[in-house]
């Protein structure tokens, strides 16, 4: 395995100096991935880092706080010679690489309470990222209320944010702008739900621990990673999904008198 200090420092060295003490990294999204170049990429949006030559450690640029796995690139670029994790035309492989999920604790805490079913809250947000990603409402409205009971200036001490609790670089990645817009916040959730839905073939249990505790995590321990807080975690989203089912479909008092007087 090819530790990510390695992947950097190869970056790193090739890239122009900021300063005498710190090199230049550029992080780049595109259709919401992310790679690490040297030099900005043609069709990505790219954020220059500065790397101190003399840290005792190398951060995570990727920003996942999850296990990355790649291949290191060279290629040509305005005459130079540039080296990136995202493959473009004309690059060349160099040397594949993983990048280890940081050690063992959840990216963010729930922090709501498990009370009563609140579909008051932003009917109209849950309804439509439902709709626009197939993510059952139920399910999205378990996680917001795991999360940060429906709260949207809510911050986890992680750095969680908004209803949703998005780590910022996971909100950055969907395109948010305003992590503490509810609207905003709920339709990344969704995408964020429906991605991790996906991976784990709708494996509901997977989904929350991957969303509360990373992929990398759940990677590394085949499951449900044996954290308490996660396992806890768990258990909360499931039984929050199954009040929130019952909740949802159970008619109300209007179309049960609509219902009543249908001839």
């Amino acid at each position: 395995m090819v530790r990510f200090r390695v992947i950097v420092a190869a970056l790193i060295v090739l890239a122009v100096a900021g300063t005498a003490n710190a090199r230049t990294v550029y992080r780049c999204v595109r259709d919401g991935t992310v790679s690490l170049s040297t030099a900005p990429e043609p069709g990505s949006r790219c954020t220059a880092k500065q790397i101190d030559d003399n840290a005792a450690s190398v951060p995570n640029l990727f920003g996942t706080g999850e296990a990355v796995s790649g291949v290191l690139y060279e290629r040509m670029q305005d005459g130079k010679a540039v080296y990136g994790t995202r493959k473009l035309p004309g690059a060349v492989k160099v040397l594949s690489f993983t990048v280890p999920a940081p050690p063992g604790e959840p990216a963010h805490e729930g922090m709501g309470r498990v009370s009563p079913p609140r579909l008051d809250r932003y009917p109209k947000q849950f309804r439509a990222a439902s709709k626009a990603t197939g993510v059952d409402e139920a399910w999205l409205r378990a996680i917001a209320h795991a999360e940060s009971d429906y709260d949207a200036a809510a911050v986890s001490p992680k750095g969680a944010q908004g209803v949703m609790q998005l780590m910022p670089d996971t909100s950055r990645e969907y395109g948010v702008a305003d992590p503490f817009s509810q609207d905003e916040s709920i339709l990344a959730g969704a995408r964020h739900l429906r991605a991790l839905m996906k991976r784990y073939r709708n494996d509901m249990a997977l989904v929350a621990a991957a969303y509360n505790a990373g992929i990398g995590t759940v990677t590394r321990y085949g499951g449900v990673p044996p954290y308490a807080e996660t396992q806890a975690y768990v258990a909360k989203v499931q039984a929050l999904y199954g009040s929130y089912r019952a909740a949802l479909d159970k008619p109300t008092a209007k179309s049960r008198t609509r219902a009543l007087s249908s001839p």
